[in-house]
């Protein structure tokens, strides 16, 4: 299913997924900025139709096997609803659950590791916009790495170039800004740590 209907072909998404991993500066209007824009709409078709047309968890999964290209792990779930920019560079390990409402900005690259969880509302940024205000709209892609059994709160923010590590537990409404140490609980704006576990 994850190959009908697409705009891109199989070496187009290839090129541009390399461009992103690369951390290489986009150019606004560049190439791989059209093929960027090309993949959001095509993740917009998608997530638009499965978060008005809910049939089953199934039919859930199956379209998000569509919407990544690729086929999920054992015992991925995903309520939605849920969007994302991209939806070609999110990779998810077995057992990970994604709660209603969340936000994937994923063409900087999204790795969620085996059985983390993803509460209400969470954003997961990995763009950056240049700086300087005459390349404001070129983009800086970094990836964003959440370790296994890691545990989002609701309406967390994950911004570009963090590593959550595991089993960490990040509090609901935290801004995460800065890579956090495995197995520790951090919260607040920006996130900071509260405790080890």
């Amino acid at each position: 299913m994850y190959e009908d209907g697409d705009d891109l072909t199989h070496g187009q998404i290839a090129y541009f997924l390399e461009r992103m991993d690369s951390g290489e500066e986009v150019e606004a209007d560049s190439d791989v900025h059209r093929l960027m824009t090309a993949a959001s709409e095509r993740a917009m078709r998608i997530t638009s139709h499965m978060n008005a047309t809910f049939v089953s968890l199934s039919d859930t999964r199956a379209q998000l096997e569509w919407l990544f290209m690729r086929p999920l792990p054992e015992g991925v779930g995903l309520f939605p609803p849920f969007t994302t920019d991209c939806g070609l560079n999110t990779h998810l390990g077995a057992d990970v659950f994604i709660n209603a409402g969340c936000r994937f900005q994923d063409q900087g690259g999204i790795h969620i590791g085996d059985r983390a969880l993803i509460g209400h509302n969470c954003v997961i940024a990995t763009l950056n916009h240049n700086m300087d205000p005459a390349r404001r709209a070129n983009l800086l892609p970094a990836p964003v790495r959440i370790g296994a059994d890691a545990w989002l709160g609701s309406n967390v923010t994950v911004l570009p170039g963090v590593t959550i590590g595991e089993g960490t537990v990040v509090a609901a409404g935290a801004v995460v800004t800065h890579d956090v140490a495995p197995r520790t609980v951090v919260g607040g704006v920006p996130a900071k740590l509260i405790r080890n576990l």
